[in-house]
């Protein structure tokens, strides 16, 4: 048994109980359709970009509420194909969609790059939500307090639309969708997974929300806002625990039916790897991880990209042919 072998295998046993409600699939089915309800309203300007291989639209759609969430659609040019594979990026936590030439190397790929904002986060898009109580820190304590007002509820829902932005395209193979993200974005990739069957494949890397018990009790991350919360407000904490129970990825992973790559740092202190093993554990679908023994939260980085780059040619190689 090699080094990572050895130091990570208690890993895969971790299960620890899972916090699923009795409504748990209720809540979701409802959820999904009232976003399904708002009407996407799609918007795509074409903007002016040095980069010559590749078209850069500016795009928005509605979200869960109408609220008008952001982002780049980039189109191959150097290839004449009718319709394009399609990857899905979604940012880490008080990120945004970034600058296009971030996501470049997918574009050579021959794919086309959807990426969008986080609503109330880094970039262009705002929220129109309603909160009927205030929170504390970061929005990862917005509407904590009711399971219907809770921050992820809304952004679960604006990226399961992102997919039907892409699917709605007609330069876009709706039968070739590709998720990808980091830290939030990993979370976000699990429970677009999760909610919606069009995903072949998930790419997730340090992922967050899993496991959420556990992050809020040792302040990890974006969650120690809850802490912080909660020490405000402790007679919620039975409440509060509840309706994340909702939004944690190891109650949602058994739905989980496309193909999964992830990757985990042993050293990472804002989402421990342990914690998204609760995750991982209870995928059925085929999956694979990477476990960097050394790194924290910042994952493999290029080393990693590199991974995901070829694993795509692996599985996938007919849509790259020419």
């Amino acid at each position: 048994m090699g080094y990572i072998d050895e130091v990570s295998k208690e890993l895969y046993s971790y299960l620890p109980s899972l916090t699923k409600q009795d409504d748990f699939d209720e809540f979701w089915e409802t959820s999904i359709r009232e976003a399904k309800e708002v009407p996407l309203d799609p918007r795509r300007d074409r903007i002016d970009y040095p980069a010559r291989h590749a078209r850069v639209y500016e795009i928005s759609y509605y979200g869960m509420d109408e609220t008008r969430i952001h982002g780049w659609l980039i189109i191959p040019a150097f290839t004449q194909k009718e319709k394009y594979p399609c990857l899905i990026h979604y940012h880490g936590f008080n990120g945004s969609r970034g600058k296009p030439s971030e996501h470049m190397h997918w574009v050579m790929m021959g794919m086309a790059v959807l990426s969008v904002d986080c609503r109330d986060q880094g970039g262009r898009t705002g929220n129109n939500a309603s909160y009927s109580h205030g929170y504390s820190v970061n929005v990862a304590s917005k509407g904590v307090h009711n399971k219907w007002e809770y921050y992820y509820r809304y952004a679960y829902m604006d990226a399961l639309k992102a997919i039907d932005f892409a699917c709605a395209q007609e330069d876009i193979d709706a039968s070739k969708i590709v998720i990808e993200g980091g830290s939030q974005g990993g979370a976000l990739g699990t429970a677009v997974s999760a909610l919606d069957d069009r995903p072949v494949l998930s790419m997730v890397d340090v992922p967050s929300n899993s496991n959420i018990v556990c992050r809020i009790e040792g302040n990890h991350g974006a969650f120690e806002a809850v802490a912080e919360y909660l020490k405000k407000h402790p007679e919620q904490t039975d409440l509060v625990m509840d309706n994340l129970s909702y939004f944690d990825t190891m109650n949602l992973a058994d739905r989980i039916t496309c193909r999964v790559l992830a990757s985990v740092g042993l050293k990472d202190e804002t989402c421990p790897p342990q914690m998204y093993f609760a995750t991982y554990n209870r995928i059925t679908s085929s999956k694979d991880i990477i476990i960097y023994p050394f790194n924290g939260h910042e994952g493999g980085g290029a080393g990693q990209t590199e991974i995901k780059l070829n694993y795509l040619q692996q599985h996938f190689p007919d849509w790259f042919e020419e």
